[in-house]
């Protein structure tokens, strides 16, 4: 059973820590590789350049929306989205462990069912504008 005293605060630790982590992502992104370099790694990919741009904004919209708590049920979703993607496009051929060449899949898989969790679960508490819920 969900103990429902500590189940909103469970969310909300969830919610602002993956928004954390999406910040440092992004930050990574943007000082260590730099943003023409990660588009220069997405264009080896075979992705076009506009796809490295809609990632760092989802990583940042996304990111802050989890931390305020601004709709962050339904702002997991498409962070969830961008995990699959990164599963497939960049992380699935590395194999399994994180720790292989080039990060295997083991840490966004992660990522997917945590933000999975935070959409079925909800807001949580202290969240600034909760989402609609059917």
């Amino acid at each position: 059973m969900i103990d429902t005293k500590t189940a909103p605060y469970a969310a909300l630790l969830l919610r602002v820590s993956l928004g954390i982590l999406f910040l440092a992502h992004l930050s990574l992104k943007v000082f260590v590789f730099t943003v023409p370099g990660f588009v220069g790694f997405m264009g080896s990919l075979g992705l076009p350049p506009f796809v490295a741009y809609v990632t760092m904004a989802l990583e940042l919209i996304g990111g802050l929306m989890l931390i305020t708590g601004f709709h962050a049920r339904w702002a997991a979703l498409p962070l969830a989205a961008l995990m699959l993607g990164t599963i497939v496009s960049v992380h699935g051929h590395n194999g399994w462990m994180f720790a292989n060449k080039g990060g295997g899949w083991e840490f966004p898989a992660f990522w997917l069912v945590a933000l999975l969790v935070v959409a079925l679960l909800g807001d949580g508490a202290c969240a600034i504008r909760r989402a609609r819920t059917a």
